[in-house]
Formats: C-alpha cells, structure tokens, sequence
C-alpha cells in the first residue's frame, strides 16, 4: 500500500506588494485584509480537503480491519474445529488398537 504525498497548495506567498516591484533590503511584506483572508481561505479549504482524504483512507483501513478479525476468528473456528476431530479419532484409534 504505497501512501501517496500530500498534495501541496497550489499558492506561494508573493515577494512584494505590488507585482513586479522587488523588495527593498529592510523592507516587510505588506498584505491587505482581502490578500491575507484569500490565502487563509485557500489554506483551510486545502486543509479540509487533506482532512476528508486522511478520513476516507482511515475509514478504508478500518474496514479492512474488521474484515481481518473476521477472517481470524473464522480461521480460528475452524482450526479448534479440527484439533477436536483429531482428538476423537486419535480415541477411536486408541479403543480400536485395545480390542
């Protein structure tokens, strides 16, 4: 089961406020209400969209989980099943041998 690498946002912080101006040594990023909110969007929207793909593949391995303690207790009948017929044949065999 090879985990694939989380998808990475598909935006970057800009170098400057304004496009195509470069920052000036000492200078700071300035960001407007409306660019900061956008980006936090942007960020909780790919944040909810890695959370729904981590619950999908948790309920994924849940379910096989389940189907594995199924399968064991399944197989484990079945073996106890056995090992009782071997111990009932092994006494016929043994009253057999006495006659």
């Amino acid at each position: 089961m090879g985990a694939e690498p989380p998808p990475q946002p598909h935006w970057s912080y800009p170098t400057s406020s304004e496009p195509g101006v470069p920052l000036q040594p000492g200078q700071s990023f300035k960001f407007t209400v409306l660019e900061t909110l956008d980006r936090i969007k942007e960020e909780f929207q790919f944040l909810q969209a890695q959370y729904h793909s981590l619950k999908l593949e948790c309920e994924k391995l849940a379910s096989e989980k389940t189907e594995m303690q199924r399968h064991y207790i399944m197989y484990y009948e079945m073996s106890y099943g056995l090992n009782i017929e071997m111990h009932k044949q092994v006494r016929c065999v043994v009253c057999v041998c006495r006659l």
